[in-house]
């Protein structure tokens, strides 16, 4: 019998980086991106610059269709939802504490990425909710390189 660990650590395929949004400054438009250099604090070009168990946020694009039906919407742009990265293909909960690659970049899952008060400016009433148990995840640099939509996302 397979233990819970075994179970854990395996993905019926790779995950694909499929958006790249950075924000300039705190309060402007996201501004996507089809190549990026992560830095050892953070996306190039990004206000967030601090580094740390927060210095990028992921969300899963699957999830994408089901925050639009819970907020009364057809479609989300993802840089409505301010995340870093979209990716498709691999549940990015199933790497909360464990280390991935990206193109040249190592990251590691640190937690849930909670949705801020902002999703109600951007979905309207309702949108925080909408959010709720769909807002991805943050992590931290382990180490710098380069990522382009297309590349894969692949467990360590």
């Amino acid at each position: 019998m397979e233990t819970i660990s075994e179970l854990v650590s395996r993905y019926a395929q790779p995950g694909r980086l499929e958006w790249i949004g950075i924000r300039p400054d705190r309060r402007t438009e996201m501004i996507s991106r089809n190549t990026a250099m992560i830095t050892d604090y953070g996306l190039e070009g990004d206000h967030n610059q601090t580094g740390g168990k927060r210095a990028l946020t992921l969300i899963q694009q699957e999830h994408l269709p089901v925050i639009a039906a819970l907020a009364g919407h057809l479609h989300i742009d993802p840089a409505m939802l301010r995340r870093n990265l979209v990716i498709s293909r691999i549940n990015l909960l199933g790497l909360r504490q464990r280390r991935f690659r990206i193109g040249d970049a190592v990251l590691e899952g640190t937690g849930i990425c909670a949705p801020c008060s902002r999703m109600e400016e951007a979905l309207g009433n309702g949108g925080y909710a909408s959010v709720r148990g769909h807002g991805g995840i943050t992590a931290r640099i382990i180490q710098a390189g380069k990522i382009a939509t297309g590349c894969d996302l692949e467990p360590c």
